[in-house]
């Protein structure tokens, strides 16, 4: 039923990029150009719910999984990202077992939960055309992917990661590191030793990992590392990025017809 979860759960690593704009046609162009799983920055990105729902039904029609990276885990935000169709989710700044209990519960049907019932009426379920989403489905489908990047997370890991529920660890590297008044010095030891310790919880509690380029660790060695779940460039670093080398090329060429003369 979810794609993504399906693939994870293989044991495969998946490579992601970021969609910030809050822009459907962004996101389909991109999705047309390489990068099949996208995720929707809905903590730092441009838009609110009827935006991430454009982007995402964009994405889809172009053959692209998408995550919704909610701006926090309050239970009314869950409800209603999860009833507009939203699978995967990746809740940030989740510190305590008590908070991210409290996230599974918001995001499942009774008895699994206490999420709000009004499945008949709502997009997730087809507008009613999957008659046994609430009572088989929408648990089985969830992929719930909570957001570790504080030092009392690390503190917290062993039973945060053991929660049944949790599917992913997702780590912030750059809040993490500010965690421990490190901010944009991830790769100090304090910082780098915070990131072992989280790794090597997360392997031991058996759960699957995730994170962002950058930390001094690449697309390869993130792979070697075992992440499951990596997340590079976004649509806002791809446009500055491709400004840039379009002006350094402008100037450099009118730097040779200057020279010329």
């Amino acid at each position: 039923m979810n794609r993504l979860k399906q693939r994870i759960t293989a044991g495969e690593q998946v490579a992601a990029a970021w969609v910030g704009l809050g822009n459907p046609d962004i996101a389909e162009i991109m999705a047309r150009h390489g990068w099949n799983t996208l995720v929707i920055d809905g903590e730092h990105g441009v838009g609110d719910l009827d935006d991430w729902v454009a982007v995402a039904r964009a994405a889809e029609a172009a053959g692209a999984d998408v995550v919704l990276r909610v701006p926090d885990g309050s239970e009314t935000l869950l409800k209603r990202v999860l009833d507009r169709g939203f699978r995967s989710l990746i809740v940030p700044m989740v510190n305590t077992p008590e908070h991210a209990r409290a996230i599974v519960g918001a995001c499942r049907y009774p008895a699994l939960g206490r999420r709000g019932y009004a499945a008949p009426v709502v997009r997730a379920s087809g507008w009613g055309a999957r008659p046994g989403y609430a009572r088989n489905e929408a648990a089985d489908e969830l992929l719930l992917i909570l957001q570790c990047e504080h030092i009392e997370a690390v503190e917290n890991l062993p039973e945060i990661a053991a929660l049944p529920g949790v599917d992913m660890l997702f780590i912030g590297p750059n809040d993490l590191a500010g965690s421990i008044d490190h901010l944009e010095r991830m790769m100090e030891p304090a910082p780098q030793e915070l990131l072992r310790r989280i790794e090597a919880g997360a392997a031991a509690a058996g759960k699957p990992l995730a994170t962002i380029t950058g930390a001094g660790r690449d697309w390869d060695k993130l792979r070697a590392l075992g992440y499951r779940f990596i997340v590079g460039p976004s649509d806002i670093s791809l446009l500055i990025a491709g400004a840039r080398g379009a002006a350094a090329e402008r100037d450099q060429t009118v730097a040779q017809v200057v020279r010329a003369y």
